[in-house]
């Protein structure tokens, strides 16, 4: 098993949704931010790409969760990402489990039985839900330079991971996967 980073994409301007997702909360008053900070505690450490309203987003996080700024964020999904994995190549890190803000029933069962997945460097495979691709997405080392190659604009790690041989963890037990885009 190699160790796993827990990498959460929380730094766009959310403008379908009327506001940064990464200080959206539920009826009930539960941040997006800090459930899915919580999710990925399966990892072996948490970062969080921050952009859009960055100063707010970070004050809300834990001192133990490590903050990356996106400065490029505006440009989409793309440049969240790349800061996030620029961030991570000075760690020991074998693998980076990619997960989205906005994924409200993600929990750590889902990133449990990803982080179980990370053979190695050059694991690549993301969740499933009843067999349709989603996120989280568990992207090896020996990945992290072509991905940041490829991200771009919202399309993220779609490109590469299109253009890969991509293994599915099936989740469809646990959650559902969906993302919230809009109130």
């Amino acid at each position: 098993m190699t160790s796993v980073a827990g990498l959460l994409l929380a730094a766009g301007s959310g403008e379908r949704f009327g506001g940064p997702k990464g200080l959206a909360r539920d009826a009930d008053g539960t941040s997006w931010l800090l459930r899915s900070v919580q999710a990925l505690r399966p990892c072996a450490e948490v970062v969080v790409v921050v952009g859009a309203e960055a100063e707010r987003v970070a004050a809300l996080l834990p001192m133990s969760v490590a903050r990356v700024r996106a400065d490029d964020w505006a440009e989409g999904m793309g440049a969240s990402l790349r800061a996030g994995l620029e961030a991570l190549r000075t760690t020991t890190h074998g693998a980076a489990l990619v997960s989205l803000v906005d994924l409200p029933d993600v929990d750590g069962a889902v990133v449990a039985r990803l982080v179980d997945a990370a053979t190695g460097p050059a694991v690549l495979v993301r969740a499933a839900y009843d067999g349709v691709p989603g996120h989280p997405v568990l992207i090896g080392r020996d990945h992290w330079a072509g991905v940041v190659a490829t991200a771009t604009g919202d399309r993220g790690a779609r490109d590469y991971l299109a253009a890969h041989e991509v293994g599915l963890v099936e989740c469809g037990d646990l959650a559902t996967g969906v993302d919230v885009d809009r109130r």
